[in-house]
């Protein structure tokens, strides 16, 4: 048996990797440190950040093999190009092998390098700004298939990408949605608003416990999906004893806390900013409809800003669930949620200053259970979900 890597201080990584070990990657930077002491470390923090009446056990899922989806910064040639990240001097680092990611994806890496030889997608050089492909973001779905986007500077190098698919598509049988992103800007984000899907599947299903969501290219999706599923499996047992008859889901994604919640003689809608994300939540919701789910047609999705959406309400629901990205809620939500009058609220927070701020706007309510989930292991950062009820 091959011992792991170990640190300069002799102890074991928490992960076998060897890019940690050599030093050519230091992303996961807790690494280093043992993953039941990563994990108290967390709900140390999170403990200090949120008074809760009862703090439940934390979540641990795997410390390898979680990813579902990754995003590859293409460096090097076209003839060699790199998967993986940029070193402090812009160089491209092959990260091919990282063992955050499945060992179903890295097939599909090697595939994806030898397309960028046979298309001839210039890698982009940030230091002299030139050059075509940024990255490429492979996500994978629990069914074992793949959707894959090439992040572009401009659409110069479309026509090429479409013509060479079907190789690809050869390679990897089962690639089920394929796109090309345009980003022409020269700055520190992941992707542009421009998206060209070449395959006749739009979507990628992604099935968490019993719901399949529809992954459409820019739809936001949690990237672990096993603790995903206790995530929302825990939201879905915090309010199924207090039976409201609508929730709201702000920040909703494509769906998966409003989806869990469908039921019958409950009105649930969820709300989110990225038209493709509702259109993917829509796409589950007819799909549910058709097939006769109890409660479906009951189920609406909105296209609008969180905050825009509870301001312009009549009447506050029987529970808010709030799923923010790491800016939080923000000062404006969070006080129209103090004055609701909603008696409960679910607050999913991938970070817990922000969400420390936010819950000190809303004094009305304390917080009756919390919970760390370790949805990024090998960091510092960690999913942390409260449940509110109002005082």
């Amino acid at each position: 048996m091959t011992p792991k890597p170990a640190t300069t201080s002799g102890a074991p990584l928490a992960l076998d990797c060897r890019y940690f070990a050599a030093g050519t990657c230091r992303s996961c930077t807790w690494l280093d440190t043992p993953r039941d002491a990563q994990v108290a470390r967390k709900v140390a923090r999170a403990a200090q950040a949120v008074d809760a009446d009862a703090w439940l056990e934390p979540v641990v899922g795997p410390a390898g093999a979680f990813r579902n989806k990754a995003k590859m910064v293409v460096g090097g040639t076209v003839d060699h190009p790199t998967l993986g990240i940029l070193s402090p001097q812009a160089q491209g680092v092959d990260l091919q092998d990282c063992p955050l990611y499945p060992a179903a994806m890295r097939p599909v890496f090697a595939a994806l390098a030898q397309f960028i030889t046979l298309a001839r997608l210039e890698p982009y050089d940030v230091t002299a700004r030139k050059g075509e492909l940024k990255s490429v973001l492979v996500t994978a779905s629990p069914t074992g298939e793949f959707m894959v986007r090439w992040v572009l500077r401009s659409t110069e190098a479309l026509a090429r990408i479409a013509k060479h698919l079907p190789w690809l598509q050869a390679q990897i049988p089962t690639l089920a949605v394929a796109s090309v992103n345009i980003l022409p800007q020269h700055m520190a984000v992941l992707e542009g608003p421009e998206e060209t899907v070449l395959t006749a599947r739009q979507a990628l299903p992604m099935r968490v416990n019993d719901v399949t969501v529809e992954l459409r290219p820019q739809s936001f999706f949690q990237t672990n999906t096993d603790v995903a599923a206790q995530l929302y499996a825990q939201v879905t047992r915090w309010l199924a004893p207090l039976e409201p008859r609508d929730v709201w889901d702000l920040y909703c994604g494509v769906g998966g806390f409003a989806l869990h919640l469908v039921a019958p003689g409950r009105e649930v809608v969820g709300v989110e900013a990225s038209e493709q994300a509702i259109a993917a939540a829509r796409d589950t919701v007819r799909q549910w409809v058709d097939e006769g789910r109890p409660g479906a047609d009951h189920a609406r999705f909105v296209a609008q800003d969180a905050t825009a959406f509870a301001l312009a309400a009549t009447h506050p629901p029987d529970a808010v669930i709030v799923n923010p990205p790491r800016r939080g809620i923000g000062p404006e939500l969070a006080d129209w949620v103090q004055r609701s009058g909603v008696p409960t609220v679910v607050y999913s927070s991938c970070n817990v200053d922000t969400l420390q701020a936010d819950l000190a706007r809303m004094s009305a309510y304390r917080v009756v259970e919390a919970r760390v989930l370790d949805m990024f292991p090998h960091t510092a950062h960690m999913e942390v979900a409260v449940l509110l009820r109002r005082a």
